[in-house]
């Protein structure tokens, strides 16, 4: 009897993605606890595991690399892979995969809903209305930012990026948009303005919503000098990466009204702290990390997952391998 190949699933996922890895002839091993893996246990589990289906929570780092002789692949349900020591992976010959373009439009719907909960105020205005505090209607009461022919400024025009700012054309919204990478075919598609540095985004947009990857050139991009820029009227909203944005500056940004407001789907770290200060603060909107949650997305990014670590003991091309250059070693 031929030995199946242990695949351990650090959290529990759609069940169809399990089912596909089983009749593939794969041993799976699923992490059933709502919370991470003790790195002990991670550890532990890796070391007889073939393949690896893992979160951004799960640190796969040399040490654990080092530690699982028989790790051939690791698929990250997520389009970001700063969790992956890749340059180690691809010493070792592991080959690793995540999980773009099928939860690309989810996650800019999300962004979308944060940036108008930010900026029209209706996470204060459902708080106050719960705890008896709407007595009658102000007219000056919970004034927001008009998102309609406003200024929006996207660093980051990636997949995600892209469909952010395509939204905002609904909103007759100006779209300037900052990339290492320019992109002169949505320039002349869409009319996106292109602007060579981030300070120049950060002084004339109305909402900035972030969409670079975390690296250590874009850690705590934005900073106090980045807030002192912005107007004040503005509202910044990250559902990229938690430490992309200084959190300590975003704090007292909106807390002395350098920023009118701030919507999070990621933070610094994650979860949030329950003695953040952030916690305190009317004019910022804080989500789970919930930027792909739909049942669609996320059933389709354990299906890409779980192809893409049957692919590679397939002999065939994986979908969305990070380091693709291992394959044809």
């Amino acid at each position: 009897m031929v030995d199946k190949k242990k695949v351990f699933v650090t959290r529990k996922i759609d069940p169809e993605a399990i089912e596909l890895m089983k009749d593939s002839g794969f041993d799976v091993h699923v992490w059933e606890d709502e919370m991470p893996p003790s790195r002990d246990i991670l550890l532990q589990q890796c070391k007889d595991a073939s393949a690896l289906l893992t979160l951004v929570t799960d640190k796969i780092d040399d040490e654990l690399m080092s530690q699982s002789p028989q790790l051939k692949v690791v698929a990250n349900m997520a389009v970001g892979y700063d969790n992956f020591d890749v340059p180690s992976a691809t010493k070792r010959g592991i080959a690793m995969a995540n999980t773009p373009g099928v939860l690309t439009k989810t996650t800019a719907d999300l962004t979308w809903a944060l940036l108008m909960a930010a900026g029209r105020l209706v996470v204060q205005g459902d708080r106050d209305v719960r705890a008896g505090k709407w007595k009658t209607w102000l007219p000056l009461g919970y004034l927001g930012q008009d998102i309609y022919d406003s200024t929006l400024g996207v660093l980051g025009l990636g997949q995600i990026g892209l469909e952010v700012a395509k939204r905002g054309l609904g909103f007759d919204m100006k779209i300037l948009y900052f990339d290492t990478y320019r992109r002169k075919d949505m320039e002349e598609k869409y009319g996106f303005e292109y602007s060579s540095d981030v300070e120049t985004v950060l002084k004339k947009a109305d909402f900035i919503s972030v969409h670079t990857p975390l690296t250590e050139e874009t850690y705590h991009l934005i900073g106090e000098k980045e807030f002192a820029m912005m107007k004040p009227n503005a509202i910044l909203v990250n559902a990229a990466r938690g430490p992309i944005v200084d959190p300590k500056a975003l704090y007292e940004a909106l807390k002395s009204n350098v920023i009118a407001g701030a919507g999070l789907d990621v933070t610094e770290p994650e979860p949030i702290l329950m003695d953040d200060p952030l916690l305190t603060l009317d004019n910022c909107v804080i989500a789970p990390h919930i930027g792909s949650a739909s049942v669609a997305t996320r059933n389709k990014m354990a299906m890409l997952s779980a192809q893409n670590i049957i692919a590679y003991f397939q002999n065939k091309p994986m979908p969305t391998c990070v380091n693709p250059e291992v394959l044809s070693s």
